[in-house]
């Protein structure tokens, strides 16, 4: 799928037009995040496909193609949020070649409705990674090898933070800054950062505790011989450190292998785990919602709320007292 259509020929010198043209496809690629773009292609690709088996053009296609596209989808058992995802897909490829995009024609919007009406199920939330069990995770690993402290460093660091699985894995060296209190952190960039202006949080010291999460990072770095670059890395055989910087994939494997090994049902976790359960640790141990928000980055207190709200659904009550005898 092309990101970015090429103008025609203008009377511009060629050399300027096309050193123009580069920088506008760079930018262009920048305007959504890899993985949007390689989901995108997917989905194109897979509406190609049912395109040519049914015998129907795809570009442009028409309102009833789509439909039936949707439709397709849903039958397969897909659920209304891959299948939004793909219509997105199908906008910007139609927007992108010049046509008018049919996503939102009347006879799409309303096989969508349908579709959403007859999943009629709540959305498959993984679990959070309570204090607790952070704890049990960083018990689980092998201390005696640098694998084993790197993933001690990422599960404790990645809750302390309440950092999304893209933030851990792209912090370098120079964005950490040890100090007397902790640690201060700068997140480059992150899902509410998009214009990479910076966001900078703390990791608080916890000097006589073995799950301290600065310590942690310090052994880790210390070990693997870390002075510059990415922070957590990719292993190889041998227990041997490499440049390369860990995936955002990795982050999930890392959580689910440590809860199998601390005995904890490592398939509820993903990497979003660690960020969910730091909030709703806090929101358990009455934290300032305020001070939530600072620490997770989150731009609306309405999701952070829903974090809260679900720790006090019995505390002060409204039914308190009124069926008592």
């Amino acid at each position: 799928m092309d990101r970015f259509v090429t103008p025609p020929r203008s009377t511009l010198a060629e050399v300027t037009l096309e050193k123009a043209l580069q920088s506008a496809k760079r930018y262009a690629n920048k305007s959504r995040s890899d993985a949007t773009w390689r989901a995108y292609k997917s989905d194109w690709r897979q509406f190609e496909g049912w395109c040519a088996d049914v015998g129907l053009p795809c570009l442009p296609a028409e309102p009833e193609t789509i439909a039936m596209f949707v439709a397709s989808q849903a039958d397969k058992g897909l659920n209304p949020t891959t299948i939004n995802r793909r219509l997105a897909a199908l906008r910007l490829v139609h927007l992108g070649a010049g046509h008018d995009s049919p996503h939102n024609s009347i006879k799409v919007t309303e096989v969508m409705r349908g579709i959403r009406r007859n999943w009629g199920q709540p959305p498959k939330k993984k679990s959070a990674v309570m204090d607790d069990d952070v704890k049990r995770m960083a018990d689980a690993v092998e201390s005696e090898t640098r694998k084993g402290l790197r993933d001690r460093a990422l599960v404790l660091l990645g809750f302390a933070g309440a950092f999304r699985r893209s933030e851990l894995v792209g912090l370098n060296t120079w964005n950490l800054v040890e100090q007397d209190e902790g640690l201060k952190v700068t997140i480059e960039k992150s899902k509410t950062d998009q214009e990479a202006i910076g966001q900078t949080i703390g990791i608080l010291r916890v000097a006589d505790s073995p799950y301290c999460p600065v310590r942690a990072v310090s052994d880790w770095l210390t070990v693997a011989g870390i002075e510059s670059g990415p922070v957590f890395r990719r292993m190889f055989r041998g227990d041997k450190v490499g440049q390369s910087r860990l995936s955002s994939q990795s982050v999930a494997l890392v959580i689910k292998e440590l809860a199998f090994k601390a005995g904890l049902d490592a398939d509820s976790f993903s990497g979003h785990s660690l960020r969910s359960g730091f909030l709703t640790s806090a929101a358990r141990t009455k934290a300032n919602l305020f001070k939530m928000a600072d620490q997770s980055r989150h731009k609306s207190l309405d999701m952070l709320q829903e974090y809260v709200r679900h720790e006090d659904l019995f505390e002060n009550n409204a039914g308190a007292g009124l069926l008592d005898e």
